[in-house]
């Protein structure tokens, strides 16, 4: 599986989502909630920033943008500051904001929500004002969006219909686009709105409720597995869908396609706040599907993004980045500690950012003794990650002569990553780790205290930034060179006595 998700989300591309749907401005202000008034019993907020952020279908957009995706955003907003804000947001992330219709007696869609510390220390939603109108549009709006939209359709690689039921996505405008798409012979996803009636996203390829607006849907709770199983089952012979994904929060979710039904789980978050994560499960799913991916495949790689967004605070987007660092999270095994020097510098920036130091060294550990385990001790000492740069068997060759090294470079690579002291061992070819050095970009660079008179290489580059080079004590009488001397003086002892016998 690991390889599957690595390979498939470096190979994603850009391709163009035509996303249409309720585009929403996000408004956050932040403060200090210290006192409770004394006019009645509130919390006084004591404001020190204002955010923006897209939402709704706006989040969705930006999720398609943060993981390198081109939404093609068809939808209604006012006349207003708000929508301003708005467009100025989406189209600096990069999305196409040219289908995205005016309408000047309908505000922009905007949530405001007002963000106190609790306990002085802890982000927490105290109050949200909408700023909404949900009645369906004239006939004439949908006539444009419909003409919108079907131009849209023509540079599109699949369609996204985001539904907060507030008034765009109305029965006939949502059934005459998944026509048209269909038509277009264009995937359809679909994050429906919480309503009972689903007759509306008939025809589509796929649809994403969660377990509240599956219950809506077929009528029964979704408790369990069995149920949710039962549910897909219905709602795909009901509506002729290709397939569905039911979101089970922590237990992941249910896919039922054409190629299998099963259960997909997830691994368990530490949720911060729920707010847009159906919106980067269905952004993450449009783009894996666009980009050949197979359903279970793309639902693997969304919940991944879901579960990243959940543990961030408010609607937040997910980068590939993130994703790559989190599908290497799941494979902590000893396997996964061996990694190519080009996969190393996403996870390692996702460390610093958790202020973690990371901390490198190199060589041939050959024949592993208690001089390695004792200098690798030492390192994972000095910080909180630590990556070991090992010489290929080309190099030691080049270093040590045609008869090293005694194990090969899988073999010794394994023996390292069953260390506990270490956490990641990229191999190299060259002679002298200088690039490597320059690729992981150490917070600290370890060589053993042999290396003193030498120079250890690559340590210019590492204090250049603000790095530290450290010598390692070394353990006396405790090297390779000696035990494989040691082993071929006790094997010529051996075959002496062997001849000695034999007279």
């Amino acid at each position: 599986m690991y390889e599957n998700l690595l390979n498939s989300v470096t190979r994603l591309g850009s391709p163009k989502v035509l996303l249409v749907g309720d585009f929403m401005l996000d408004v956050y202000v932040y403060g200090d909630a210290e006192r409770i008034s004394p006019e009645a019993p509130v919390p006084v907020l004591r404001v020190t920033r204002t955010d923006y952020s897209c939402g709704g279908a706006g989040l969705v957009a930006a999720n398609l943008c943060a993981l390198g995706a081109v939404p093609l955003c068809v939808g209604v907003i006012g006349d207003d500051a708000n929508s301003e804000k708005l467009k100025e947001l989406l189209a600096s992330k990069g999305a196409d904001i040219s289908g995205l219709m005016k309408v000047p007696d309908r505000p922009t869609t905007t949530k405001q929500r007002l963000i106190g510390l609790a306990q002085h220390r802890h982000q927490q939603q105290l109050f949200r004002m909408d700023y909404e109108i949900t009645e369906p549009l004239t006939e004439q709006q949908y006539a444009r969006l419909a003409e919108i939209f079907e131009e849209k359709l023509k540079e599109a690689d699949n369609v996204c219909l985001q539904d907060y039921n507030k008034g765009v996505l109305a029965e006939a405008f949502c059934k005459q686009a998944i026509r048209l798409a269909a038509r277009a012979k264009k995937k359809v996803l679909i994050d429906p709105s919480p309503i009972s009636d689903y007759s509306k996203y008939a025809g589509a390829t796929l649809i994403t409720p969660n377990r509240q607006e599956t219950r809506l849907a077929v009528g029964f709770e979704i408790k369990t597995i069995e149920d949710a199983a039962r549910a897909a089952k219905q709602l795909v012979q009901k509506l002729k869908l290709e397939s569905i994904v039911i979101t089970l929060d922590k237990e992941g979710a249910y896919l039922h396609s054409p190629d299998s039904s099963e259960h997909v789980p997830t691994r368990p978050r530490n949720v911060y706040d729920v707010t847009g994560a159906g919106d980067t499960v269905l952004a993450t799913l449009a783009l894996t599907l666009a980009a050949g991916c197979d359903y279970k495949t793309a639902v693997q790689l969304s919940n991944i993004a879901g579960g990243i967004e959940v543990e961030k605070f408010g609607g937040a987007t997910v980068t590939i980045d993130e994703v790559i660092t989190e599908i290497a999270y799941l494979n902590r095994g000893s396997e996964g500690k061996i990694r190519s020097l080009d996969s190393l510098p996403a996870e390692l920036n996702w460390r610093r950012k958790k202020n973690q130091k990371v901390v490198f060294t190199n060589g041939c550990f050959d024949v592993i003794h208690r001089g390695h385990i004792e200098f690798l001790k030492f390192c994972k000492q000095q910080g909180d990650v630590v990556v070991v740069g090992l010489n290929s068997d080309k190099s030691v060759k080049i270093i040590k002569g045609p008869e090293r090294p005694i194990h090969n470079q899988l073999d010794r690579a394994a023996v390292l990553a069953a260390m506990e002291t270490v956490d990641y061992i990229t191999i190299f070819d060259e002679p002298d780790p200088l690039k490597t050095v320059e690729k992981v970009k150490p917070d600290i660079l370890v060589k053993g205290q042999d290396w003193e008179k030498k120079g250890v290489i690559g340590a210019d580059f590492v204090k250049s930034y603000g790095g530290s080079v450290v010598l390692a004590p070394l353990v006396e009488g405790k090297s390779s060179t000696l035990v494989i001397e040691k082993m071929k003086s006790q094997a010529e002892k051996t075959k002496w006595t062997a001849k000695q016998k034999t007279r």
